[in-house]
C-alpha cells in the first residue's frame, strides 16, 4: 500500500455512493450566511463599481496573473476592498425560498460554504482589526479591533513576513455543514475545490485594478482560528491571501 493512498483516495469522486443526506431527510438547511446580532457593528460598503477597473482585457488579466509578495506602503481605498469582496463572494441573487445564493464564483450545489474575514491593516476609513464580510447585505462586520494585526498575521502565517506588509489579508473560513447538509461526507472534496475558485477570482479581480495577492495555505490552524474568533470545529480557516498595491 502506497503511504499516500488514503489521501489520494480522498481526491477521487465518490458521488456514485448512495448516502442519505440531511437534505434528503428534509432537515432544515443551514443559513446562507453566518448570522449576526443587532449589537454587531455593521459598516456600509460602497457599491462595487467597474469604474475603478484599469485593465479590461480578460486575456491580459489571465496571462499576467501571478503571485505578488512585495507591496507598496500606503492605504487601499474602501472602494477597492468593496470591489474585491463582491468579485469573490458577493451575492448576485437569492434563488428559491432562501435556498441558494448565486455569486461570481461557482460552488458545488450553490452551497457556498465559505465566510470571508479580513485582517485590515491599512484601508481608508477602517480601523486596524478583524472584520467579517456580510455578503447578502454587502457590508462589513467588525469582529474586533487589533492594533498589532500585522504582527499577528505574520505569526499566524508561520513567519511569512510578506503577509504582514499587505494592506489587508483575506482569510476564508469554512462552515462545513452548509455543504454537508446536501452532500454528507461527499461534500469535503468539493468544498476544497470551492475555495480554489474563490482565491483565483481574487487573483483576477486584483489584476483588474492594479493590486496583487499571493495565496497562502501554510498557517497555524489554531492560531488563525483564534484570531478570527471561530471555534475550529463547526467553522475553521482553510485559506488566506494578503492583498496590496504592487511594487
Amino acid at each position: 500500500m502506497n503511504k499516500y493512498e488514503n489521501n489520494r483516495n480522498f481526491m477521487k469522486s465518490n458521488f456514485h455512493e448512495e448516502v442519505e443526506s440531511d437534505q434528503q431527510k428534509q432537515l432544515p438547511q443551514p443559513p446562507l450566511q453566518k448570522p449576526y446580532s443587532e449589537e454587531d457593528e455593521l459598516i456600509e460598503l460602497p457599491k462595487a463599481d467597474k469604474g475603478i477597473v484599469i485593465k479590461n482585457d480578460a486575456y491580459d488579466c489571465i496571462m499576467d496573473r501571478m503571485s505578488h509578495r512585495k507591496y507598496k506602503d500606503g492605504f487601499l481605498k474602501l472602494e477597492e476592498l468593496s470591489y474585491l469582496l463582491y468579485m469573490t463572494q458577493g451575492v448576485k441573487s437569492i434563488r428559491g425560498n432562501n435556498y441558494a445564493t448565486l455569486r461570481p464564483v461557482p460552488s458545488a450545489g450553490a452551497r457556498h460554504p465559505y465566510e470571508t474575514y479580513l485582517a485590515v491593516d491599512r484601508v481608508e476609513g477602517l480601523k486596524k482589526g478583524i472584520y467579517r464580510y456580510v455578503p447578502i447585505e454587502h457590508k462589513l462586520l467588525l469582529v474586533k479591533e487589533d492594533k498589532d494585526i500585522s504582527s499577528h498575521i505574520i505569526e499566524g502565517a508561520l513567519g511569512q513576513k510578506f503577509a504582514g506588509t499587505a494592506q489587508v489579508n483575506f482569510i476564508w473560513s469554512v462552515i462545513p455543514y452548509r455543504s454537508e447538509w446536501r452532500y454528507a461526507h461527499k461534500s469535503h472534496k468539493v468544498m476544497l475545490i470551492d475555495v480554489g475558485h474563490i482565491c483565483h477570482a481574487l487573483y483576477l479581480a486584483c489584476e483588474t485594478i492594479g493590486l496583487g495577492t499571493c495565496a497562502i495555505a501554510a498557517y497555524d490552524q489554531k492560531y488563525m482560528d483564534s484570531l478570527i474568533d471561530v471555534d475550529g470545529e463547526d467553522e475553521f480557516v482553510v485559506y488566506m491571501a494578503p492583498v496590496g498595491r504592487v511594487i
